[in-house]
C-alpha cells in the first residue's frame, strides 16, 4: 500500500513470511499509514484478529474501520499488558516495521528531518515531555557524548558535544536550523548530509527512547508468540538489527545463548528463516529510497 502518508517497504516480502493462517491472531507493532496492516487483514478469515500498535496520534487518522482490526494508540513497548486487556495473551505471528515514517520526516513542524527549518521536536507520541529541543539545551556534556557515540557511532562526539555546549551559552538552540548552525565546524565537509542524519537519529532515538523501547518489545513477543508463532521484523539501522539478531539466535536481547544444564546443547528458541537479511530490490528502492537501508528478519518460535 502506498499513501501520502507512508509508503509500505518489503510488503510482500513480510506477508509472504508472516505465513498468515485465516483464524488466527496477528499483531503489528507498527501501524502508520496501515499498509502492512491492511494487507494482512486480506488474508483473515471473519474469526481472524489483527491488533496494531502506534503511539503517533497522526496515525490513528488511518484507523481501519473493520471488524477484525483493533487499533491500539501506545507504544509497543506496552505489548503484552494492552494485549491481555483485550482478552489476548497469544498471537500466531508479529510484524514490526521499526523507525520513522514517510509522514514523520516529511511534516516540517515535527522536526525530524534535516531538510526544513523548524522546532527540535521529533516526538512520537506528542504527549511525552522530552523533546530534542530539551536535550541539546539542558543535557550535559558528557550525555550528549553517549547518545552520539551510542546511537549514531559519530566519530567526532565529543568535539559534536562540545560545540552544543558553546553555541547554547550563547543562545538557546530551538530549531534545526539553530542546531545545523551550532555544529557547522565539526561537519564534514563534503558529508553533510550523512552527519546531520546520524546526528538527528541520535536525539531522535533518545527522545523516544527507541532503543529501550525495542529491548522491552522484543522480551515480550517471545512472551505472547504461540509455538510455530513468527517474528517479522524490519529495522533500519545496526542497533536494532543487533537486537533482533539476539532475540532471533538466543532469545534474549543481549544475545547470551543458554545452554541445557545436563547435556550443554544450546538451547532454541526461535528457527531462523533468514541467516541473511532480506533487503529490498534496486526497483523498490528507486520507488521509494527511504527504503534503501531496510533489513528484514523472520523466525519461527519453536
Amino acid at each position: 500500500m502506498s499513501n501520502n502518508y507512508h509508503t509500505s517497504v518489503l510488503l510482500k516480502d513480510c506477508i509472504d513470511n508472516l505465513n498468515i493462517k485465516p483464524d488466527e491472531v496477528y499483531v503489528d507493532l507498527t501501524f502508520g499509514g496501515g499498509g502492512h496492516s491492511a494487507e494482512i487483514l486480506k488474508h483473515l478469515s471473519p474469526n481472524g484478529k489483527l491488533f496494531a500498535f502506534d503511539q503517533d496520534v497522526d496515525a490513528l487518522k488511518n484507523k481501519l474501520i473493520d471488524p477484525r482490526f483493533i487499533l491500539i494508540p501506545q507504544n509497543f513497548r506496552f505489548l503484552k499488558n494492552y494485549l491481555r486487556l483485550h482478552g489476548i495473551t497469544k498471537v500466531n505471528g508479529i510484524l514490526g516495521d521499526l523507525g520513522v515514517s514517510s509522514h514523520q520526516f516529511d511534516e516540517a513542524s515535527r522536526g525530524f528531518s534535516i531538510r526544513f527549518d523548524a522546532e527540535l521536536d521529533m516526538r512520537m507520541n506528542q504527549q511525552n515531555e522530552l523533546t530534542a529541543k530539551k536535550i541539546v539545551n539542558e543535557y550535559e556534556l558528557k550525555q550528549l557524548v553517549f547518545i552520539f557515540k551510542e546511537y549514531a557511532e559519530i566519530h567526532n562526539a565529543a568535539k559534536l558535544a562540545a560545540q552544543i555546549c558553546e553555541a547554547r551559552e550563547i543562545n538557546e538552540i530551538s530549531t534545526t536550523t539553530d542546531l545545523k548552525e551550532a555544529i557547522k565546524y565539526c561537519t564534514p565537509k563534503f558529508e553533510e548530509h550523512k552527519y546531520l542524519a546520524k546526528v538527528f537519529q541520535a536525539l531522535r532515538i533518545e527522545v523516544n527512547q527507541e532503543i529501550e523501547a525495542l529491548k522491552e518489545c522484543l522480551t515480550q513477543c517471545l512472551e505472547v508468540l504461540e509455538s510455530e508463532g513468527r517474528l517479522v521484523v524490519i529495522s533500519y539501522h545496526s542497533l536494532e538489527d543487533r537486537l533482533v539478531k539476539n532475540i532471533i539466535r538466543s532469545g534474549n536481547i543481549e544475545g547470551v545463548e543458554e545452554r541445557d544444564v545436563i547435556f550443554g546443547t544450546r538451547k532454541k528458541i526461535f528457527k531462523n528463516l533468514t541467516s541473511k537479511p532480506i533487503t529490498p530490490s534496486e526497483t523498490e528502492i528507486k520507488l521509494n529510497t527511504r527504503a534503501r537501508s531496510a533489513k528484514l528478519r523472520v523466525a519461527i518460535k519453536i
